[in-house]
């Protein structure tokens, strides 16, 4: 697997994470609400689906689908194994609190649709993006190949670019509220004293 290599999957996350954060503002919406309504963010996480399986498949077609498992030792093995127990559980904790069919889009957006009230107890009252967090938990817990290590990398590069773009949306929309949220509470890593 040679630098041009990763250069082409860096460029594949790249467009992933431009048309993700686009079409995640207004201008996406508005770019969408034509086609789809009061659908856009089903579409958007649609769009979002199906452009990251490109990815995902094109990078596999091009880093090669034949590569060499990596040998892992077995403590490794099990903190990889634990790593996805955690990250399936900051899905599960993280996500019940969300509006599922309004954050997933099933739910068509109201006219004058209402601002999502903004978490800040239980688990957000301790990790601000705790999605974001289990995404990384989850991409470096399926290394055992160049290709899933590859993904680990340009997925977390992604994920970091995504927290800040996220970052500076929820400042835009909650204020000082948020901005305090941050003060209090840290992005991703989780803070267990008071």
């Amino acid at each position: 697997m040679s630098a041009l290599d990763h250069g082409f999957y860096a460029l594949l996350w790249l467009s992933f994470g431009a048309g993700h954060s686009l079409l995640a503002g207004q201008m996406g919406q508005k770019f969408l609400r034509p086609w789809v309504g009061r659908w856009h963010r089903l579409a958007y996480n649609v769009i979002a689906v199906v452009h990251l399986a490109a990815v995902l498949v094109m990078g596999r077609l091009w880093l090669g689908s034949d590569a060499v498992e990596f040998e892992r030792p077995l403590a490794l093995v099990l903190l990889q194994g634990a790593m996805l127990i955690l990250a399936l559980g900051l899905f599960w904790a993280g996500g019940r609190r969300y509006d599922f069919g309004r954050f997933m889009g099933t739910v068509p957006e109201q006219p004058g649709g209402s601002i999502e009230p903004l978490i800040t107890d239980g688990l957000h009252g301790r990790i601000r993006h705790p999605l974001y967090a289990g995404a990384h938990l989850f991409l470096w817990s399926l290394v055992h190949d160049p290709f899933s290590l590859a993904t680990a990398l340009w997925g977390s590069l992604y994920l970091i670019i995504g927290t800040w773009f996220e970052e500076r949306r929820l400042h835009r929309l909650y204020g000082e509220t948020y901005a305090d949220y941050c003060r209090r509470v840290p992005a991703l890593i989780p803070r267990f004293r008071r």
